[in-house]
């Protein structure tokens, strides 16, 4: 599977982009939305004129026909045909290409199978589930058994539960078919899940581009840490298993339980929305619950952050506003913090 570069590409927001995917790697493009995600994806599948160039295995692509691509493509609203039922939307591509009617039977069947959807083989799309649909358009892209997957935000429209288990069969699907894949999302938790590497991009420039936790845990920009919602990342000074699942590691003057995966932890991160605030001490286990002062608040995006000095760190908690005008908080104020720990993040004893 090819190798993909973009050199100086320059179309509606984007402006002198470049970009490269490794050979079968699964690339997250995440971003706001008008970024520049989609543009850059009908870029790589010729289907908008553009500057600049696009290389395959180093070689460009630029007057090569969308058709001639070897491109699958799944687009954002699906496109599939509503007369026809699941087997005739699979097998469209096939009989546009004109192959023989035992070899669309063949691997229509073969794809019917590896999404897991034949016993919906003769049902038209009005009755089919939102995450049905979504296994008929990706079987549909991969018809033509392509070098390249573009997925542009494939599950933006699907429930949490439905969302996060597709995700976990793309991921599945990619490891056992090692197509280059590039995936757009805006959301933070799917990059992070299924990425090998995330390009974040905003107003038509890539801020920063690397594995998920080095994106995470060692933001390149101010707009990055922005974007992926400003986490507290804290250095561990000291690691102590407790128990099975869990350990202590020391952050300052803040000692804090953490799950435990075998490995020392480096750092932990923690989202601000993921920090509660309570103006009086917190009934229940002190396991991470600190008390603090607040040094600042501030408005962003119609959220409150409230931050809080507590064991020598600056930690930064989040709250609706109609949450913050029912308490009494003030810069000097003693508050309580609650870190939620299903929620800390930990980055481990590697190499960056």
């Amino acid at each position: 599977m090819p190798s993909i570069r973009l050199e100086n590409i320059s179309k509606y927001v984007c402006r002198n982009v470049n970009l490269e995917v490794f050979n079968e790697e699964f690339l997250v493009l995440l971003g706001p939305n008008a970024a520049g995600k989609s543009t850059l994806l009908n870029v790589i599948a010729g289907l908008i004129k553009y500057k600049g160039s696009v290389l395959f295995d180093g070689i460009p692509v630029d007057q090569l026909l969308p058709s001639k691509r070897k491109i699958g493509y799944l687009f954002q609203d699906l496109n599939l045909f509503p007369h026809l039922n699941v087997t005739s939307n699979i097998a469209y591509s096939l009989k546009i290409q004109k192959q023989p009617q035992n070899e669309v039977e063949r691997r229509v069947e073969e794809l019917l199978q590896m999404m897991k959807i034949k016993h919906l083989a003769s049902r038209y799309p009005k009755r089919l589930s939102g995450g049905e649909k979504q296994r008929v358009a990706l079987a549909r892209a991969l018809a033509m058994a392509p070098d390249v997957l573009l997925l542009d935000e494939p599950l933006s429209s699907l429930d949490v539960q439905t969302s996060k288990y597709l995700r976990m069969e793309l991921k599945q699907l990619h490891s056992s078919l090692g197509i280059t894949t590039i995936y757009v999302t805006h959301n933070l938790t799917e990059a992070e899940e299924i990425a090998d590497r995330i390009a974040i991009i905003e107003s038509g420039h890539i801020e920063q581009i690397g594995e998920p936790e080095e994106v995470f845990f060692y933001p390149g920009s101010e707009k990055v840490a922005d974007f992926i919602g400003a986490p507290n990342i804290l250095d561990c000074t000291y690691c102590h298993s407790l128990s099975k699942g869990v350990v202590e590691v020391g952050c300052g003057g803040l000692s804090i339980i953490v799950p435990d995966d075998g490995n020392t932890v480096k750092k932990i991160a923690l989202f601000p929305r993921d920090i509660y605030v309570s103006e009086r001490k917190p009934p229940g286990p002190s396991i991470n619950r600190f008390k603090g002062i607040i040094t600042k608040i501030s408005t962003v995006d119609n959220m409150v952050r409230v931050k809080v000095e507590a064991g020598g760190n600056q930690l930064t908690a989040e709250m609706q506003h109609h949450i913050y005008q029912d308490m009494d908080l003030v810069v000097g104020k003693e508050v309580f913090l609650i870190l939620k720990l299903r929620s800390i993040k930990i980055y481990r004893d590697e190499e960056r």
